[in-house]
């Protein structure tokens, strides 16, 4: 029997980002990336675990809006516009760097990459990475969960019920509808949890949730094996807490494995670096100069000065770095003593995007890690929620602290001056919400009043994103997150008037409909 328990967590999600009304959109090319750079590496990570015998080794939570993205073929068809435009810019790329030896061999790593990225999203994967995700769950290596419905920061939403519970369960139905089973996890947007959460949870069907580190060390009662055991809720929904060492192996600027020196520098990118009229068929507009993938320079110290990347040193540090995580992890329970019950466990959660898009080592890493603890189990063995839980089930009874993983530990990132402004719209409007589909709830499914229903709480689901708050405080794209909140509480002001007046311009309602093509069984009774 193993010592004690590993379990890896990443978290999948974007905002829903798509512009049919434009040739080409900036923000949409971080789905685009995401596919290239993190989830058709990670699915290829875990289909050689698969193949090598590899179960339980990873959980991997999926987002309802990344789901509906990486489903939509709009959205399909555009990405592979965009690797055609990108294996355009490796051809070229290849021929201009063929006489150098640091670059040129760097030039044909992007191009084969792009190259079997495309194969594989096409041929293998039939352009749907959802499938290929729901197959490796079923062959029992990866256990797969969802989150809120549009990522809504549900401690900030709870002013109005209805909105909490809306997130949660239009969440949980769209992951079963895409992937075919119920998740039995959730992950709370950035970790928010407040006490009381746990029954809107279990309303939704879900067994267990994570929260950050304080969120256990400060439960009622104070949690008697700390952060190294789950704790049960009154209800028997179980939380899971947050290791901050192995957080802070990859999280910290200053300690973390990202930072080392022989890695690829993610910021300097021939977008930037190269001439402009050379760059300029190959970014989005012709004038705005964005990231192109092409990156050949590491990290290699703290100033300006930056050599050429040389995948094969990177390669020797994600084997050094892996093997330092688990030797960590091992002395950690070892350190726990004999323990058996509950067996000693260590919950090390991260943004799945950091792997492979920031970290472009990152999916060797994590391959890596997971080979090394499968070969020596006894000492610390991989495991999921769901599988620790089935095997410990005298846990402690307590309820978390309420809690975030953001800056400071609770709603700062969320709530300040640089985005205060919006909730008291998106209170106001899911109290009308209410309102609305309790007065109108007796609509006949198909009808238009009840697709205006509908359409009013994608509408204010869109508005709720946690994605929206955080750029507006993080000062990226904030213009676009603003307009983003704006448009959406103007669609569904328009929205609640048709219903009201009860008057219904279905060609308009059309139009909204094709411009958010999500959720498209939304009953409006979960807002009642």
């Amino acid at each position: 029997m193993p010592r004690g328990y590993q379990c890896i967590v990443l978290h999948a999600h974007l905002p829903y980002i798509r512009h049919p009304e434009y040739d080409s959109f900036l923000e949409e090319n971080w789905l685009f990336e995401a596919i290239t750079e993190t989830y058709v590496p990670l699915i290829l990570a875990l289909e050689r675990l698969r193949d090598a015998g590899v179960r339980e080794c990873l959980t991997l939570s999926l987002s309802p809006t990344l789901l509906t993205m990486l489903r939509d073929p709009f959205l399909q068809a555009r990405y592979l516009a965009h690797v055609d435009r990108l294996q355009r810019l490796a051809a070229r790329e290849v021929r201009r760097t063929r006489d150098d030896p640091a670059f040129a061999p760097l030039a044909r790593l992007y191009r084969d990459r792009l190259e079997e990225a495309v194969a594989l999203f096409e041929t293998r994967y039939a352009r749907d990475l959802v499938d290929a995700f729901a197959r490796l769950q079923a062959d029992g290596v990866v256990e797969l969960i969802t989150t809120a419905a549009t990522h809504g920061y549900l401690p900030l939403l709870k002013t109005e019920t209805v909105a909490v519970r809306a997130q949660l369960l239009v969440g949980a139905q769209t992951f079963q509808s895409m992937v075919g089973v119920p998740a039995r996890g959730a992950w709370l947007p950035e970790c928010g949890y407040y006490p009381g959460l746990e029954g809107l949870l279990e309303e939704a069907g879900y067994n267990y949730f994570f929260v950050d580190s304080h969120g256990i060390l400060n439960a009622t009662p104070r949690p008697y094996y700390g952060l190294s055991a789950p704790l049960v809720c009154p209800n028997g929904v179980a939380a899971f807490g947050r290791d901050p060492e192995s957080s802070r192996r990859v999280w910290s600027r200053q300690e973390g494995y990202p930072g080392d020196f022989q890695y690829r520098d993610f910021y300097r990118d021939i977008g930037f670096d190269l001439d402009f009229d050379y760059i300029r068929p190959f970014i989005l507009d012709g004038h705005t100069r964005i990231h192109t993938g092409f990156k050949y320079y590491g990290i290699t110290g703290p100033d300006e000065h930056k050599l050429p990347y040389d995948p094969a040193q990177a390669a020797r540090r994600v084997a050094a770095h892996a093997e330092d995580f688990v030797g960590r992890s091992r002395r950690h329970i070892a350190a726990q003593g004999e323990r058996r019950s509950p067996a000693p466990l260590i919950v090390s959660p991260y943004d799945a995007e950091l792997f492979g898009h920031w970290w472009f080592e990152g999916p060797q890493w994590l391959e890596a890690v997971i080979r090394r603890m499968a070969d020596a189990p006894d000492a610390a063995a991989l495991t999921t929620p769901s599988a620790y839980l089935a095997g410990h089930s005298s846990l402690q009874s307590a309820t978390p602290s309420a809690s975030s993983w953001g800056d400071g530990g609770y709603n700062a990132f969320w709530l300040n001056p640089g985005n205060d402004w919006i909730y008291p719209h998106l209170h106001d409007a899911a109290h009308r919400m209410n309102v609305l589909a309790r007065q109108h709830g007796d609509a006949a499914p198909g009808s238009l009043p009840y697709r205006a229903l509908q359409q009013a709480g994608r509408s204010l689901l869109l508005a709720q994103a946690s994605d929206w708050a955080f750029i507006m405080k993080s000062d990226t794209a904030k213009e676009y997150a603003r307009r983003r909140t704006r448009d959406h509480l103007a669609r569904f002001n328009y929205l609640e008037q048709c219903v009201l007046v009860g008057t219904i311009d279905e060609r308009r309602l059309q139009a909204l409909e094709v411009m958010d093509q999500l959720f498209p069984d939304l009953e409006p009774a979960v807002y009642c």
